[in-house]
């Protein structure tokens, strides 16, 4: 099966405010829009990718957080948060679809995390660190919340007039 680069959407695209429907069935579609999300994120280069990122109003999610070339891709359908740890994180996140932007974010630094695996079986995944933290932007994303929520509403309307500009073509990129 061969795979393929999606578009991502950008920001002010509205769909990234919309909340994505639950995954009814694991089929063969599903699992190639899965390795397609994978291709696209790997080739961004990204860490994480909602399909709502790629279009799809679908709760599905893409991650692989491993360093180097040792590839440990994660596929999770219909997360949902089970469990978030005390402590927090604060990290620097960034996003596919709002590019050169980043934001430092505290986040519960542990989570547990229920989902359907690529064979359409539960799973429950223990996260910390990184993986944690990317989980919940995602599972925000499916949620139609982004990481410029977390700005106050003066940062976090620059930041969407710069990118009303640039789907305008207004703005040097």
């Amino acid at each position: 099966m061969t795979m393929s680069t999606l578009p991502i959407v950008k920001l002010p695209d509205p769909i990234l405010r919309k909340v994505s429907d639950p995954i009814e069935r694991v089929d063969a579609e599903l699992i190639k829009l899965a390795g397609d999300m994978l291709e696209t994120m790997y080739d961004a280069p990204g860490v994480g990718l909602a399909a709502v990122q790629v279009g799809v109003l679908k709760r599905l999610v893409v991650l692989d957080v491993s360093d180097g070339d040792a590839k440990n891709p994660l596929v999770l359908i219909n997360p949902e948060i089970l469990t978030l740890g005390n402590e927090t994180r604060l990290h620097e996140e960034g996003c596919l679809s709002i590019p050169d932007t980043h934001i430092d974010i505290e986040r519960p630094s542990t989570l547990t995390v229920g989902y359907i695996d690529r064979e359409g079986k539960p799973q429950e995944l223990k996260a910390d660190g990184l993986l944690a933290t990317a989980i919940q932007h995602e599972i925000d994303h499916l949620n139609g919340k982004l990481i410029i929520d977390f700005l106050s509403r003066l940062k976090r309307d620059i930041v969407v007039r710069k990118f009303r500009k640039l789907a305008r073509g207004d703005a040097p990129a």
